[in-house]
């Protein structure tokens, strides 16, 4: 084997060791499902941005970003990351109070129903179960074109990777595992990054070639390569497209089961707001390496196929041997990491959500999780066998799935006192129905849908609608009241002096360095680079404001400063103590 085989094959040993060494505590059902409710901010930050890093950013986006979009990716303030922090403060800290082992589980009874947490169950193993496809198309990807294996032994190889210790270990194993995996991606991608910089003279220099690059002008611009050909007549028309990813991908962070379900692990509500603000600031910081690391490989090669193969090439053709095969285990952590996170969920919700089987003792319940967890991935891996690769385009539409139908269902459930159970139902429903038959009737060409039209809009629209419309002809029952009142009652314990102290150390260093530190970065080393390259700049030299490009790097500091300025006063309100403190 050579060193890139090498080192993947022996960081998957380790993964299945760790993973396995965790499973022998696994005592009881919380053990399994929530990691005994017991994990520091370190393991939740990590299993958070852990589970959304995968074959989609990796390979899928930043073949995405390398081919037409660098610039959009790369410049706009990943503003759906603020989605975590929103979503810890506003969904993720009473999720936490409800105590239970699944997020279907918490809908089931927040609104007293069996029947809304069987279609939260079958939610999640629709989407989730295709996202788990694919991920182990990426990783299969990924064995197939590093060693001598067929693109079928690969997915054999990727799917007995990470089902051996998600299905003996449970979430237990799945947050330790993810955080190593964390750890190594985001150290590979920091180092990959720099060195090519370094080697290629320097952002400035790097970003003056790619707009020299006839066929990908416009790489670098803050809309892409748009027009004819493309998926974007306009800039508008690309503008209304990244609005409705970007907002879909916040409500993503905030309600979908394999981010927020991270929240019911957390030792107390202050490790959810902690590795939330860290989680948000860690992807915000990632999303930019990774998309600008697409855009570099354009100096080595603008013409690599599929594009989706473009790190993979970059890795083995630009990188020094043990930096490359680094970069190459980095890779496989994320879509494994990914791969058991979506497992476990699914899993989960096949054996506590959906009703196959009557509940006994925790021993045989165990016994029982882990089969389904079995069966679970064997349907993943025939799936794999069946449908081709689409990693960029599945993920996307999984992902929105989700914001349209869990999203306002999610919040409402929280901070709504009129919700009624049928109209969360119809809410969930609905939103699923509007967007996956347009996003279906879309794909295989029966229409073509503007941009102000995407399905996520319509099926959030449509759920959003059927939600407040039933809520007014239905009646909230005592059982759903009450249960929402006790919700918001604040543990006394959670509110202290240091405690808080600490907590708001995350949002003023993310104010600091996503508010203040990145935009002028960023301004400074690729738009004004780009506005020299294309004669953009103004006749003294200096910078033009009125372009897109400025205004993303203003929206860069609004964003991030007032969701760090926003969550410090929410921390101090909430949590400081003082007679007048509320819940």
């Amino acid at each position: 084997m050579d060193i890139y085989t090498t080192t993947i094959v022996i960081s998957i040993l380790v993964y299945i060791v760790i993973g396995n060494y965790a499973g022998r505590g696994i005592k009881k059902l919380d053990d399994y499902y929530v990691a005994g409710r017991n994990a520091p901010t370190i393991l939740i930050a990590g299993t958070l941005v852990a589970s959304v890093m995968s074959s989609t950013m990796f390979l899928g986006e930043a073949g995405f970003a390398y081919e037409t979009q660098a610039g959009p990716y790369v410049l706009w303030p990943q503003w759906a990351a603020a989605g975590y922090v929103l979503g810890a403060l506003f969904f993720g800290r009473y999720l936490r109070r409800s105590r239970t082992n699944t997020l279907a589980e918490f809908f089931g009874q927040r609104f007293n129903s069996k029947r809304v947490q069987v279609l939260a169950g079958l939610t999640i193993i629709l989407a989730l179960g295709g996202y788990l496809l694919a991920v182990t198309q990426g990783a299969a990807i990924l064995l197939s074109e590093l060693t001598g294996l067929s693109y079928l032994q690969g997915l054999f190889v990727a799917w007995l990777s990470y089902t051996l210790f998600t299905m003996y270990s449970g979430s237990r194993g799945v947050i330790l595992t993810d955080t190593l995996m964390f750890l190594l991606f985001t150290f590979a991608s920091v180092a990959a990054i720099v060195y090519l910089i370094d080697a290629l003279g320097g952002l400035p220099l790097i970003v003056e070639q790619l707009v020299a690059i006839e066929e990908k002008k416009e790489l670098m611009s803050w809309h892409g390569i748009i027009g004819p050909g493309t998926d974007w007549p306009t800039p508008t028309d690309y503008l209304i497209w990244g609005l409705a990813i970007d907002v879909s991908w916040a409500l993503v962070y905030m309600v979908s089961p394999w981010q927020s379900s991270r929240h019911q692990m957390a030792r107390n509500e202050h490790v959810v707001i902690r590795s939330a603000v860290i989680a948000a600031v860690a992807v915000a910081l990632l999303q930019v390496l990774v998309y600008g690391m697409g855009a570099v490989i354009n100096i080595g090669d603008p013409a690599i196929s599929p594009p989706e193969s473009a790190t993979i090439w970059a890795s083995l053709n630009m990188l020094p041997p043990i930096l490359g095969a680094l970069m190459l285990a980095g890779i496989m952590a994320a879509v494994l990491s990914s791969a058991s996170t979506f497992l476990s969920l699914v899993g989960f919700s096949v054996s506590n959500d959906i009703g196959i089987h009557a509940k006994g003792d925790e021993t045989k319940t165990l016994r029982f999780s882990r089969l389904m967890m079995l069966v679970t991935g064997l349907v993943a891996l025939a799936a794999a066998l069946i449908f081709p690769p689409q990693i960029f385009w599945l993920t996307t539409f999984i992902a929105t799935v989700f914001a349209s139908s869990w999203g306002p269902v999610g919040l409402m459930s929280i901070w709504s006192k009129r919700i009624t159970e049928k109209a969360a139902f119809w809410g969930m429903l609905t939103g699923l129905v509007f967007n996956v038959v347009p996003k279906l009737f879309e794909f295989i060409g029966m229409i073509d849908l503007p941009s102000y039209l995407d399905p996520v809009l319509i099926g959030g629209a449509a759920s959003l609608v059927t939600t407040i419309v039933i809520s007014r002809w239905t009646t909230v029952t005592d059982e759903e009241a009450n249960y929402l009142a006790g919700l918001h009652v604040r543990p006394a314990d959670e509110v202290g002096a240091r405690r808080t102290r600490t907590t708001l150390i995350a949002p003023i260093v993310m104010a600091i360095l996503n508010g203040i530190i990145m935009p002028i970065f960023l301004t400074q080393q690729i738009v004004r680079p780009y506005q020299a390259a294309t004669g953009a700049l103004l006749a003294d030299g200096s910078l033009d404001w009125r372009t897109g490009e400025m205004f993303l790097m203003v929206c860069w500091s609004v964003v991030w400063i007032s969701l760090g300025v926003f969550c410090i006063r929410y921390i101090r309100h909430h949590y400081a103590p003082r007679a007048a403190a509320v819940p």
